[in-house]
């Protein structure tokens, strides 16, 4: 998860958001002139609205919540419906009453914090803010928790939007997408920032080249389809002031970052994605807000998304809010939010961010910083209840939807079932593979037999949970180095340990997930403020390199193999787990059906092996369909029509083996059966 947060960056933030509060922001002329007083002739957030509510169970509230346009009486309006238990006085201000604090108040229609009104003359794109007195007599501007769509940064208004009126052609996906079973389905996630895969160039319009949300469905579909990957999981798309943040940082959870365009320009991206048969992942931070003037920090004056105890309330390190998980409204806002997303938007699956941080209540935090649970430990307790609640909540209204765990701990248990005492998560991120394989990866050849199994350790928990197997962006920035410069040596050598890597990761159990850049070898680290380097691509070994990654995402669609049997500890089989020595690794990937099973051989360093021998627990043929030197990958060798017949020789601890030429990194995947 991005970190990322300069001193410098944070006095800009908080500086804007005070400008913002302290004078009215630049006013937009209604057609309608100037707003009339809020109609009240109805409750519109009724009883039945309030006791869902303080249950936690009113899973559409944001059908009631936030900016609504309608028409009362024959006047076009909007309903405005907020929550602030703390306040004595909401006031809407925008540019429907040239953004006077005080001009239209809001009516307190129930005791638990609600406050509404049907303004006439606020209609869909007019900017808006609450005008809040609190408690003790202070009062703030703060931007609508629910709204749908915000301003541009640095502005940080609410704006008045309506996501109803797009017309869905995805029909086919989502009822494919419910009879598709997850886990025995390839899952091949291509990670990516829009704001900087790639950009036009700059105009006074539009100043940092972003693409519009349709613009870039059509420019990444193209790239996503060519390379094979079966899901796109994107970074950034819920509102959040600071670029720097990487949307990490949220200040509006129910808007699609106004940067790339509007509500309805995301639901098309979402919808032309599905018609190219391309899933869309949306990564959502449920377990800490910023502190922005405008934002939910005191919202109303007082905490109210937060806990009330700094200790429960704060992240030290990260300078953020936490959310109180074990407030129902605060649950329900998240628990719609998640559902917003996905049945408004068509979303495919939520990754979500931070899971540890929600889990440990000491997460981050020296003694005197947290507060025990009832029993004295560290669990989170209602972090834990809030998700077991989401997770089931997801899995029983959207079939098919996947909720991923980012989750870097021993936890146990974050796949399992809810009714297994589990967290009920389809998936979890392979944190402890993911820092093993690079650790190992970026040794020097000469030292990776010392460090034999960092790579096979791995193997040895694979099926304790449902996991998905990531490089992430994470693990390209902040002098972290790009995957191709993390790898030894100079040169083309760079690319071919990287080549190596890639197979394994490959054939390994587990889902997968690259991010942007690293299927074409990027030299320099991920950065947010520029595009990737696509010119690479007219170098010769970036090219060979996208080449394999294109043929490894092939090979893993089309054999079974490799994703039928991910936390099946019988769908894979060492041959040769401890040949340290050469630093060679050899595995099967056990098919189901008894044909297509698939061995690798990965050599993991520069020395050729041309009277290398690999054992086989049986008398098979066995096809090479992948050998990372051949031609099309920059090498000089030519896969067609090799066949090896595996004879009774014992290696490997194995009854039959055949020999073939290794080549120095070398990778080589063969094809073989078990059944005639």
């Amino acid at each position: 998860m991005a970190r990322k947060k300069t001193e410098e960056a944070e006095k800009t933030v908080k500086t804007t958001a005070k400008k913002t509060a302290a004078k009215k922001p630049a006013a937009k002329k209604s057609s309608a002139g100037k707003a009339k007083a809020p109609a009240r002739k109805r409750v519109r957030f009724g009883k039945a609205d309030q006791k869902m509510f303080s249950n936690a169970i009113h899973y559409e509230l944001y059908n009631k919540m936030g900016a609504h346009p309608d028409t009362v009486d024959g006047q076009e309006g909007t309903w405005f419906t907020v929550w602030a238990p703390n306040a004595q006085a909401v006031y809407v201000t925008g540019d429907f009453n040239d953004w006077e604090p005080e001009a239209t108040p809001l009516k307190k229609v129930a005791d638990m914090g609600i406050w509404e009104a049907f303004v006439p003359g606020a209609v869909e794109g007019h900017l808006y803010k609450y005008y809040i007195t609190g408690r003790m007599g202070n009062s703030v501007y703060k931007a609508d928790p629910y709204a749908f769509a915000a301003e541009k940064r640095p502005g940080n208004a609410s704006r008045i939007a309506n996501i109803e009126n797009f017309k869905w052609k995805d029909t086919r996906w989502i009822n494919k997408r419910g009879k598709t079973d997850v886990y025995e389905s390839p899952l091949a996630i291509y990670e990516v920032h829009p704001g900087s895969w790639m950009k036009h160039a700059a105009t006074e319009e539009n100043p940092e080249g972003f693409y519009n949300y349709r613009q870039f469905a059509h420019a990444l579909a193209g790239y996503v389809k060519d390379m094979g990957y079966t899901h796109v999981e994107l970074i950034g798309i819920a509102e959040h002031p600071l670029d720097q943040s990487w949307g990490y940082q949220v200040s509006g959870y129910y808007a699609p970052t106004s940067r790339y365009g509007t509500p309805q320009d995301f639901q098309y991206f979402v919808d032309y994605m599905h018609q190219q048969n391309i899933g869309v992942i949306f990564d959502w931070v449920p377990a800490h807000f910023p502190k922005d003037e405008f934002g939910l920090a005191n919202f109303d004056g007082d905490p109210e998304y937060e806990h009330w105890d700094p200790r429960q309330g704060e992240h030290p390190d990260w300078g953020t809010k936490i959310f109180n998980f074990g407030r129902p409204e605060v649950k329900n806002f998240l628990l719609a939010n998640a559902l917003y997303w996905i049945e408004k938007f068509h979303l495919d699956g939520l990754r979500v961010d931070a899971v540890s941080s929600m889990l440990y209540l000491n997460y981050g935090k020296q003694d005197g910083q947290w507060v025990a649970n009832k029993y004295g430990g560290y669990e989170n307790l209602e972090a834990m209840e809030f998700l077991k609640h989401l997770n089931s909540l997801v899995a029983k209204r959207n079939k098919g939807v996947m909720m991923i765990a980012e989750e870097s701990t021993a936890w146990p248990k974050i796949t399992a079932d809810v009714e297994d005492d589990g967290l009920g998560f389809t998936f979890k991120w392979n944190m402890g593979w993911m820092h093993d394989f690079l650790e190992y990866m970026k040794l020097d050849p000469y030292f990776r037999k010392y460090n034999h199994h960092k790579m096979t350790f791995s193997t040895s928990y694979a099926s304790a949970e449902k996991y998905i197997l990531v490089l992430s962006h994470d693990e390209v920035v902040h002098l972290k180095c790009s995957m191709v410069n993390k790898m030894p040596g100079l040169g083309s050598d760079k690319f071919e340990n990287l080549k190596a890597g890639y197979a394994y990761m490959l054939g390994h159990q587990g889902k997968m997930l690259l991010f942007m850049g690293q299927d074409f070898g990027q030299f320099r680290e991920w950065s947010e403020e520029r595009a990737l380097d696509w010119p690479l691509l007219e170098e010769t070994d970036n090219k060979n390199l996208q080449n394999y990654v294109r043929d490894l995402l092939t090979m893993y669609k089309k054999y079974p193999a490799l994703h039928e049997r991910e936390d099946d500890p019988a769908g894979f089989g060492w041959i040769n787990a401890d040949d340290n020595d050469r630093s060679i690794y050899s595995f099967v990937r056990w098919d189901k059906t008894g044909k297509n099973h698939l061995l690798f051989v990965i050599n993991y360093t520069p020395v050729a092996r041309p009277d290398y021998r690999v054992g086989l627990p049986v008398a098979a043929s066995c096809r090479q369909i992948l050998d990372s030197r051949c031609e099309k990958y920059g090498g000089d060798h030519n896969l067609k029509k090799k066949v090896y017949k595996a004879v009774e020789v014992e290696c490997d601890n194995q009854p039959y083996s055949f020999a073939y030429d290794l080549p120095a990194y070398g990778v080589a995947v063969f094809k073989f059966n078990t059944v005639l």
